[in-house]
């Protein structure tokens, strides 16, 4: 794992629907749109908010929305020219935030020069080596080719070609030669974990700081770290049993899950999240807005590299359809200045700020051992380590009433929800009552 980003608490942003692009690239010869210094102004904001990382979705010339990508070593004009973006990494760096590029090389869009190429010159074209073709299928273009996941128009790399494992290292390298520290691999999943360990390989050599964290859905996620050469992948599994269990009432789920965090979290730090630009707002997946302050609990006490997504620290809402299109409710435009943000988001916003300010004081929590101590449907109570005898206790309580929490004291309240938790003892064994829905956070004993 890179040496900083054990200490890293990432804003993510998705530019083109942060600053208001056009849903289409725009037509040949148009001028650049210089939207990406609209995120200057909101640099203070993301350091205030107890953040020290930007993490962005796709900024390269793509055909719409961001992943189907025509060309890795260019900005979409929608969004700036590589001035533009060479100013926000010098503007981050210069109040130490780390910048992390969202890295697509699963797939490219049709319009990237390889495949109209070989649209054009089929066979003979020198990019048919690029792509997984099957000449004889029959297909829109004639012939078949894999795309992801059923999407047409995202035609999907060939990763047993040389030259696709030297344009990935290339792109990699020439960003991070210009100040980017990271990359975010988009659907690490579906790409060979060799490919992913050849390529990073190189990269490291000339950066070895770099840090590389796959998107992954299910599975191992520990292989792609060991053998596919990445530092982290992105902890699913945990999201979703954050939201589900608040809902279905049905801590067991969460306690399992976090058995399994630990364990991976013994190998490597993952990426933890509540919510992100694939997936329904963490208000809305939510059924009991009461529950918010327990999903972020969760988010800020146990192991992993947190990420926010814009807008979640506001509260705002929208739900991912499967549909075309279907992203573009959770992938909202902010305002030009943070003055402009509505009010009635202040109080979730001061909560990330507490429950973020608490993470940088105990920063041994990312990579804390964990044990869950009590679990029932509606109660956990969970104990983080530190290597050097530090020790907190989170408790939760999703019930109507209050709950009596056996053995979590005596320790000091280090941040609850309102009018939680009260003590009935300082003896060792002190049980610690929590009110309904409601958490605390102590400093334990021992």
């Amino acid at each position: 794992m890179s040496t900083w980003s054990g200490t890293v608490i990432w804003w993510q942003v998705y530019p083109l629907g942060f600053l208001g692009a056009e849903e289409h690239a725009l037509p040949a010869g148009s001028p650049v749109r210089h939207r990406l210094p609209g995120l200057l102004s909101w640099l203070d904001y993301l350091v205030e908010l107890g953040c020290n990382g930007l993490a962005l979705n796709p900024v390269f010339a793509s055909e719409s929305h961001g992943y189907d990508i025509v060309d890795h070593f260019a900005i979409d004009s929608r969004l700036g020219d590589d001035a533009d973006i060479d100013q926000l990494i010098a503007a981050c760096h210069d109040r130490g935030i780390r910048v992390l590029f969202d890295g697509v090389f699963n797939h490219v869009g049709r319009a990237f020069p390889g495949f109209v190429d070989v649209l054009a010159n089929r066979q003979d074209s020198e990019w048919a080596g690029w792509f997984d073709i099957d000449w004889a299928a029959e297909g829109y273009d004639g012939f078949g080719y894999r795309n992801f996941e059923g999407h047409g128009s995202l035609v999907a790399l060939d990763h047993d070609s040389p030259a696709v494992a030297d344009y990935v290292a290339s792109v990699m390298t020439h960003w991070l030669d210009r100040g980017v520290d990271g990359w975010r691999l988009d659907a690490a999943y579906a790409v060979p974990l060799d490919f992913w360990r050849a390529v990073t390989d190189r990269v490291r050599i000339r950066h070895p700081d770099a840090w590389f964290v796959g998107e992954v859905i299910q599975g191992d996620f520990a292989d792609w770290v060991k053998q596919g050469g990445l530092d982290s992948v992105t902890q699913y599994e945990l999201w979703k049993s954050i939201w589900s269990s608040l809902n279905d009432g049905n801590f067991f789920e969460l306690a399992w899950t976090l058995g399994r965090h630990a364990a991976f979290a013994r190998d490597f730090v993952p990426l933890t999240f509540v919510g992100n630009h694939d997936v329904t707002r963490i208000a809305s997946k939510l059924s009991d807005p009461r529950h918010l302050g327990h999903a972020l609990v969760v988010l800020f006490t146990m192991p992993g590299v947190p990420s926010i997504y814009y807008g979640d620290e506001q509260g705002f809402v929208g739900v991912k359809e499967d549909r075309e299109g279907g992203d573009d409710a959770v992938r909202q435009a902010f305002p030009d200045d943070p003055e402009e943000l509505a009010t009635v988001g202040a109080p979730i916003y001061r909560l990330h700020q507490q429950l973020i300010g608490l993470r940088r004081r105990e920063a041994w929590l990312t990579s804390a051992r964990i044990e869950v101590v009590t679990k029932t449907n509606e109660q956990l109570h969970v104990l983080a380590r530190g290597n050097q005898g530090q020790a907190i206790v989170v408790l939760l309580n999703i019930a109507d009433d209050g709950y009596k929490f056996p053995g979590a004291g005596p320790g000091e309240l280090l941040l609850g929800s309102e009018g939680s938790p009260t003590g009935d003892g300082a003896e060792v064994g002190a049980r610690v009552a929590v009110n309904g829905h409601g958490w605390a956070i102590l400093r334990s004993a021992g």
